[in-house]
């Protein structure tokens, strides 16, 4: 299910919506010219580290790891992503918005399954 072309497709809108998130709430809670280059550089951060620590041969992805993880690191990583864009969303008193996102992304954790298991044995 994991690697279901529906699933991957909402996995990538909840990773750019993450990033969105971190991009929303730097702009919130800085001010004058910070605020514009932590509007850029966290999600450019957070985009980096999801994309270079990977799992080899991981079916949801590429397969390519350009920096070996084992998967309970991968798992760690993807939720801590996803945590902190749920808890941004709420710090920035997007209460519904924050409260629909960590949902789906509950929802989506628990229809790949099979992943987790997978990321959990890697």
């Amino acid at each position: 299910m994991g690697s279901h072309p529906i699933n991957l497709i909402i996995r990538f809108l909840l990773e750019v919506t993450a990033l969105i998130s971190a991009g929303m709430w730097a702009w919130n809670v800085s001010h004058g010219w910070p605020s514009l280059i932590l509007t850029f550089a966290l999600p450019l951060i957070l985009a980096v580290i999801w994309g270079i620590f990977a799992v080899p041969d991981d079916p949801s992805r590429s397969g390519k790891a350009p920096i070996v993880t084992p998967g309970i690191i991968r798992l760690i990583i993807e939720l801590s992503i996803f945590a902190f864009a749920t808890w941004a969303f709420f710090d920035i008193e997007l209460i519904i918005t924050g409260l629909v996102f960590g949902i789906v992304v509950l929802v989506h954790y628990l229809v790949s399954y099979d992943r987790v298991k997978w990321l959990l044995t890697k």
